[in-house]
């Protein structure tokens, strides 16, 4: 069997958002769709429970996946489902999940805000998945545009590789974004700088069109359009994700401490993009 898109539920609103996007995706892909809920661990868990709790936790389970399948069946009847039922922490299963996943998809927490309105189960998964990871938190369509974040790293190959398979499979356009940043000093308010920056935005034009060339070749009815200028990336990102149906983007760029799981911009609009975000580590395995 191919290897399947997996996502996490745990009953919420927001995990049964997560179903639904990856439900879709499935069906595009022609891929089955595997729903996996957690128990707690027993031998950790259990001795703090009074008696008959993991019966009520496994009876809760098996009730929220049973919901998840039956949304699907409705929504997606020709994708082929199956469930796991694991005792193990969220994040420990979905990432031995991720090993032979081609992609993993969760909810996001919601409205709380700082590490909270996304959750250490998620923040945990995109940092050591070995596949794609899309968090679903603001659900949008009809845009028909991804956007995809791009600044030369082989993060962002992984992610526009990525964002090409969604803009082919979705018959939507692709958007990538090159955002250097606003010169040290430069005040925040103005939004554009001096002109004599351009030289530094073009050669990272020149650079990033590079990185995309293979993939026009790959997927030539995607149309798509590069920006490469001096502005903040998260506002830059921020503001495309208002009109996207997915935002792309590596796990780290060219910037940061490299000891770190996630980069900072991708840390930050993993909470605040306004459509759901999936994130591509550079080393994720190809799947075919």
């Amino acid at each position: 069997m191919s290897t399947p898109v997996v996502v996490g539920v745990d009953g919420t609103g927001r995990s049964l958002r997560a179903v639904m996007w990856a439900a879709h995706d499935a069906f595009l892909r022609a891929r089955p769709l595997r729903i996996v809920h957690t128990l707690p661990r027993y031998e950790m868990d259990i001795p703090l429970f009074p008696p008959g709790r993991f019966e009520l936790a496994e009876e809760h389970g098996r009730a929220v996946i049973a919901e998840a399948v039956a949304i699907v069946r409705q929504a997606y009847p020709d994708v082929p489902c199956s469930t796991a039922l694991p005792m193990r922490s969220p994040a420990a299963a979905l990432i031995e999940e991720s090993a032979r996943a081609q992609g993993i998809v969760l909810g996001s927490k919601g409205d709380n805000v700082g590490n909270l309105l996304l959750g250490s189960t998620a923040l945990q998964v995109v940092g050591h998945a070995d596949c794609p990871v899309i968090v679903v938190g603001h659900v949008s369509a009809g845009h028909n545009r991804i956007v995809a974040g791009a600044d030369g790293s082989p993060g962002s190959t992984a992610a526009l590789a990525y964002a090409f398979e969604e803009a082919h499979l979705r018959g939507a356009d692709l958007h990538v974004i090159s955002a250097l940043g606003l010169p040290q000093g430069w005040p925040t308010h103005l939004l554009r700088p001096l002109p004599e920056d351009n030289a530094e935005v073009d050669v990272r034009h020149q650079v990033v069109e590079q990185q995309l060339a293979s993939l026009r070749h790959q997927h030539p009815g995607v149309n798509v359009v590069l920006s490469a200028h001096r502005l903040d990336p998260l506002a830059a990102l921020d503001s495309a994700s208002q009109h996207a149906d997915l935002l792309v983007l590596g796990s780290r760029g060219l910037g940061g401490f490299h000891g770190l799981a996630i980069g900072s911009t991708t840390h930050k609009m993993l909470h605040f993009a306004n459509c759901p975000v999936a994130v591509v580590r550079a080393t994720s395995r190809d799947i075919p």
